[in-house]
C-alpha cells in the first residue's frame, strides 16, 4: 500500500511547477503550471491540517506509527 505524500513533498511539486512556469513564455501553459502549483500548495496545507488533527497519520518520519497490540 502506498503511503500518503507529506506536505513537504507536495510543496516540492509546487516549486517544480513554478520553476517550469518561469521557462515557458507567457501563455496558457504557464497559467496552467501556476494553477497546478497553487493546487499543490493547497494540498500541502490540507495535509498539514490533517496531521495536526490526526498525528498518527504523520508519515514525514518515514513510516506510519504502528500501534502495539493490547495484551
Amino acid at each position: 500500500m502506498e503511503t500518503m505524500k507529506t506536505a513537504a513533498e507536495y510543496r516540492k511539486h509546487a516549486e517544480e511547477c513554478r520553476a517550469l512556469a518561469k521557462q515557458v513564455p507567457d501563455s496558457e501553459h504557464r497559467n496552467q503550471l501556476l494553477e497546478m502549483a497553487r493546487t499543490w500548495d493547497n494540498l500541502a496545507a490540507d495535509r498539514e491540517k490533517l496531521v495536526r488533527n490526526h498525528p498518527e497519520l504523520d508519515t514525514s518520519k518515514g513510516s506510519i506509527k504502528a500501534q502495539s497490540p493490547v495484551k
